[in-house]
């Protein structure tokens, strides 16, 4: 541009020749009358250049493409599969894998496979709508690396975000997690949007309805807030939180987090959801923070109390001293036949009897599993004492390191 601007006005100007403008500036005459005639270059038509490697297999590519198209749509060729398999089908064919993308990124738009959408810029006002998601991630636990998976709940008015690590993304974990974001807050949003998660829908219905779980209905209820759920497969419709899990994963759990427990890790969420209060979004002028207690007194005021997160069961306590639990036998020292309480929340489950705790287990969330306590079977160990050499609660007291080598030597001498 700033060349045709000089040709323009040397010859206007100054030398007013072609030729003389050509030989000074050392271009071609053609491009002084281009000058000339037009302040814009002329636009370059470049012509349709052969491609004799690519010409070999461009049928194949095609077929393959075209067959996708009633494909899953997570179970497609990418382009590196195509070249992969020309490289094994087609032995003489050396085309280039830049070669290959580039002609499927052109045949997927020519035949539909790749759709841009357009969407509608939305807008809230404060307390309006939160979304909700949950996420898998990864950390080390107390030296051993463990996937969690982390809920998250985001304000879209205000854009600020909390964050909540479980080791399983259970219904008493998703309950609890609300609570907890609720508190950070200050507050309850009156719209919370969802995916199709089985912790609050049980089926989906025509449209937008769903049959919502017993529990999540009341939980609701208690809470006072609406909930809507989201078209299956169309993630758009809870934009916010998406693009809240990317950024938050990228800026604080890269590298992946070292922490003693699950606690510390939580701990280690809050702090990254207490720094990005301090982010300025696009498009805004305060920073999120500032937003947020903006947004503080229109929310909903907070429940006097909490909802009960545990769900109680009443199983029967067997021969074994157990009772089963989601599968999994958990020993509580009562009578066999007995029935008891049994309250399972995220992390712990709690035996109850006649008003009294019985016994707490960490939950155990495989299947088929026995987790026992040898405290609770001293009594019948008093008139069985054989039984406790080869006994699975001394073997599961062993590995958990409190059975110590002074009870061994007690052992030895009785």
């Amino acid at each position: 541009m700033d060349l045709f601007e000089q040709l323009r006005r040397e010859h206007e100007f100054g030398i007013g020749t072609v030729a003389g403008v050509a030989a000074k500036f050392g271009v071609h005459r053609r491009m002084v009358r281009q000058a000339i005639a037009g302040a814009l270059p002329p636009r370059h038509h470049y012509p349709q250049r052969a491609r004799p490697k690519l010409d070999t297999v461009t049928a194949f590519i095609d077929q393959v493409l075209d067959a996708d198209r009633g494909a899953p749509r997570k179970q497609r060729h990418t382009a590196r599969r195509i070249h992969r398999r020309i490289l094994k089908e087609f032995p003489g064919a050396a085309v280039a894998e830049s070669t290959v993308r580039n002609h499927v990124r052109e045949r997927r738009r020519a035949i539909g496979l790749v759709r841009r959408e357009t969407f509608v810029p939305q807008g809230y006002s404060w307390a309006q709508e939160a979304q909700v998601d949950w996420y898998e991630a990864w950390a080390d636990l107390g030296g051993e690396r463990c996937r969690v998976q982390i809920f998250a709940m985001r304000s879209m008015a205000s854009g600020a975000a909390f964050h909540r690590a479980y080791r399983h993304a259970t219904q008493q974990a998703f309950l609890e997690a609300h609570e907890a974001a609720f508190a950070y807050f200050g507050g309850v949003f009156r719209l919370l949007r969802y995916d199709n998660l089985a912790s609050a829908v049980r089926k989906i219905l025509r449209g937008y309805r769903r049959e919502e779980t017993v529990r999540f209905v009341a939980f609701r209820s208690h809470w006072r807030f609406a909930a809507e759920f989201c078209t299956p497969g169309e993630g758009h419709e809870k934009g916010g939180i998406e693009g809240e899990v990317g950024y938050f994963r990228r800026n604080h759990l890269v590298p992946v987090p070292a922490v003693v427990d699950l606690e510390a890790l939580n701990a280690l969420l809050v702090a990254g959801c207490r720094a990005d209060e301090g982010r300025i979004l696009d498009g805004r002028r305060e920073a999120v923070g500032v937003a947020m207690a903006v947004e503080r007194d229109h929310l909903l005021p907070l429940a006097a109390e909490g909802f009960e997160l545990a769900e109680v069961t009443f199983p029967l306590v067997d021969k074994q001293g157990c009772v089963i639990i989601k599968t999994n036998a958990y020993s509580v020292p009562a009578r066999a036949g007995s029935r008891v309480e049994a309250r399972v929340y995220p992390l712990q489950v709690e035996l109850w009897h006649g008003g009294r705790r019985m016994a707490c287990h960490e939950r155990c969330h495989g299947r088929r599993q026995q987790v026992l306590d040898l405290e609770h079977y001293l009594d019948v160990l008093g008139h069985k004492p054989g039984a406790l050499a080869g006994s699975r609660p001394l073997e599961q007291c062993r590995q958990a390191g409190r059975w110590l080598a002074c009870h061994d030597t007690l052992w030895d001498r009785l």
